[in-house]
């Protein structure tokens, strides 16, 4: 018997989407091309530089050249495997600010304002160390936690902010995001709380939704209206119909690519590839957004670094450590200290995120070969570059286009050598006197804007947070793809629920307000009023006007 409804994607916000609908009583299809995410590379939270660069786990996808930053050529990590994202990021939980969901709504998602959306992450949480029940929730499937801070490298960063004159806060999720304070992860006993651990499993456990692993290859159409998904799998290609409604949770750079082998897309574009236009939708694939960071290392004076831990008998204790306890170093992902702040007077909100990490390590796990170090990932939270995800071709068994023109406007620049500039005075504060021995990179040497916009050029890294290439806005709107319920404008029965609807990129990690796109849109697709709105507002610097901190 077919299901009432199919999920293509069991990411982020496919498994908040196929729980909610199980619980509901609903039977629920999800199509999966990964596999299982059991074993350490990814339950182990000390190992999360593993995933995201085994194949198995990982779609192995890389951008274009990008021409503003010499050719480069950056990878575009995305969860092949269940739990998504989830199963292979760094296991941040940062919602975004306030004024992010504002912004949503300003630019055409009604009812997706931060007063809509606050009861949706309170929902999905259970938050352990937050600032309590007024903006974070207790009882959710999401556990979110922080780490020990027993390094004194964390309480140290946290500390040079105040010294700098930044405020202090002690829940970036809840009413102040402003700040320096602990850091927050999806970690729960020691292990990854993927969206799989949190959502997929206690939902299969239900017997309402099915698991089916292949590569969807588009969906499959009667009329205007969407019937099923066709896949391959087992060198075979077949329909999984659905009775009710398929829901695109693929990913920002799959459901647009979906989207387009279906016939939903710009119509040009589409024609050019053969694939006969079903709804001309110039914003699919459009809109692609990103956070760029750069990661400012420095050499330490003592040996308080994990550098210690960064050889084959150091691992081997941690991992042995974990798989025997569940304790110790690999039960943290080391993010756990962070700052928000603003770039300059006039902005209302925080513009720039910092990541500490007691290591001078690379995404890839290459340590510096400096030793003991340590570093902050930092960049700019709102960049107004803009890019696209386009076919390559019409085989569903190729990887599409990704152009993200990062660095492509202007301000950019202008905002990086301010994050570098703040960074360094952050550094020079006396919490840090005791243990920085000398900047790494991009080094003392790199001081003026010309010596900072080459080392930009070859430094910049994807925080990996690619989003909005399936905009929501009003029906009218003909760069919108979805409506404010998810809808894919122009046809019937489809809808997309990941980060791909995102208008705008939010104040940090995607993880979180992916999983929240999931739980608001499962109301949605089940008729229900949404959950009542909240009257809790955020904190705004009073001087935020006239005064940078």
């Amino acid at each position: 018997m077919p299901a009432d409804y199919l999920i293509v994607g069991a990411g982020s916000a496919g498994c908040a989407l196929a729980w909610r609908l199980a619980e509901a009583g609903r039977r629920v299809t999800v199509i999966e091309h990964g596999g299982s995410d059991a074993g350490p590379f990814i339950q182990m939270p000390g190992a999360l530089s593993y995933p995201m660069n085994m194949g198995v786990y990982d779609w192995g996808l890389q951008t274009e050249p990008e021409p503003h930053l010499g050719g480069r050529v950056l990878s575009v990590p995305r969860g092949k495997v269940i739990g998504g994202s989830s199963s292979i990021n760094g296991m941040v939980y940062v919602r975004g600010h306030a004024r992010d969901f504002d912004t949503w709504a300003e630019l055409g998602a009604d009812g997706w304002a931060y007063a809509d959306v606050l009861p949706y992450f309170k929902r999905m949480e259970a938050s352990h160390g937050g600032s309590g029940p007024d903006y974070r929730g207790m009882d959710g499937p999401l556990h979110i936690t922080r780490g020990p801070r027993a390094n004194p490298l964390f309480d140290a960063f946290i500390a040079a902010g105040r010294q700098a004159g930044y405020p202090v806060t002690a829940d970036y999720n809840g009413a102040q995001q402003e700040g320096f304070g602990p850091m927050e992860a999806t970690i729960w006993k020691g292990r990854r709380w993927s969206a799989a651990n949190a959502y997929l499993k206690p939902a299969l456990a239900t017997g309402n939704v099915h698991l089916v692993r292949g590569l969807a290859r588009r969906v499959v159409f009667e009329g205007p209206r969407a019937v099923g998904v066709e896949i391959a799998r087992g060198g075979t290609v077949e329909v999984i119909r659905a009775t009710r409604e398929v829901i695109l949770s693929a990913s920002s750079i799959n459901t647009p690519k979906l989207l387009m082998l279906s016939g939903i897309g710009p119509g040009a574009h589409l024609a050019a590839h053969g694939i006969p236009v079903l709804a001309d939708r110039a914003g699919v694939g459009a809109n692609l957004q990103d956070h760029l960071e750069i990661y400012m290392q420095y050499a330490a004076s003592q040996p308080v670094t994990l550098y210690k831990y960064w050889n084959l008998w150091g691992k081997a204790f941690v991992g042995a450590q974990w798989l025997l306890t569940g304790t110790g170093l690999g039960a943290s992902n080391q993010f756990e200290a962070c700052g928000f702040i603003r770039s300059r007077a006039g902005i209302d909100y925080p513009d720039i995120q910092f990541h500490f990490l007691p290591i001078a390590v690379r995404y890839d796990g290459r340590a510096t070969p400096e030793g003991h170090g340590f570093q902050a990932h930092v960049g700019p939270m709102r960049s107004k570059s803009r890019g696209s995800v386009t076919l390559r071709s019409a085989n569903p068994a190729e990887a599409p286009r990704i152009q993200f023109n990062y660095m492509s406007h202007p301000d950019d620049w202008e905002e990086f050598r301010t994050c570098i500039r703040l960074t360094r005075e952050i550094f020079g504060q006396e919490a840090f006197r005791r243990f920085v021995r000398h900047e790494i990179q991009p080094g003392a040497a790199v001081g003026t804007d010309d010596q900072i916009d080459a080392f930009l050029r070859d430094h910049v890294e994807s925080a990996y947070h690619p989003c909005g290439t399936a905009r929501m806005g009003r029906a009218g709107d003909p760069m919108a793809v979805v409506d404010p319920q998810c809808r894919v404008i122009g046809v019937d029965g489809l809808r997309v629920a990941d980060s791909s609807i995102f208008p705008q990129v939010t104040n940090g990690n995607l993880n979180a307000p992916s999983i929240m796109v999931g739980e608001k849109a499962a109301d949605h697709i089940l008729g229900r009023v949404p959950l009542p709105a909240s009257n809790q507002q955020p904190w705004i610097h009073p001087d935020w006007q006239t005064a940078q901190r």
